[in-house]
């Protein structure tokens, strides 16, 4: 099964932030086991969303160059209370620091001023192509198109005015 944890992009400096909404819905399917009577939504997933929203600022700063963004470091962690369905955590996320393979943020997810969510991450950003394997670059391609796509679906009605890259 695979996440999608950022339902829409609402603002977006780039290279230095952005702003998503993740809204979570009684139908998403983690929730019939967490917890069962009493749904809400896994710490960890709130950390992936943070991780999500961090990987789509840096794709629209270096044009979509890399095929796979992951978590390499999640440091200070805390939660605050729980998001449950019919809720809007707003994910923000801050850039501060980028080398050529990883980038740092602070990041939290709030819903009406309560922090529910907040820490310090760093994601690692490669080509498969690049890992040893030239074989890739097709996958790369692919990946690319496809995350392409789905950037232009999250941010969609977002105007120049709010932000944007040109």
């Amino acid at each position: 099964m695979r996440f999608v944890l950022i339902d829409r992009i609402v603002e977006l400096q780039r290279g230095k932030s952005l702003v998503a909404i993740k809204n979570l819905s009684l139908a998403e399917e983690y929730l019939a086991d967490h917890f069962p009577g009493f749904p809400v939504m896994p710490g960890v997933l709130m950390l992936e969303a943070m991780t999500q929203a961090g990987a789509w600022l840096i794709r629209e700063q270096e044009d979509f160059a890399h095929s796979v963004i992951v978590l390499k470091l999640a440091r200070t962690v805390k939660y605050g209370s729980f998001v449950e369905p019919g809720r809007s955590l707003q994910i923000r996320i801050e850039q501060t620091a980028q080398d050529e393979r990883t980038t740092s943020f602070k990041g939290q997810g709030v819903i009406d001023g309560v922090t529910m969510v907040q820490g310090k991450l760093t994601l690692e950003r490669f080509n498969l192509s690049s890992r040893e394997n030239s074989g890739m670059i097709g996958a790369d391609q692919t990946l690319i198109r496809e995350l392409r796509e789905q950037f232009s679906v999250l941010t969609r009605g977002l105007g120049r005015s709010k932000g944007a890259a040109s």
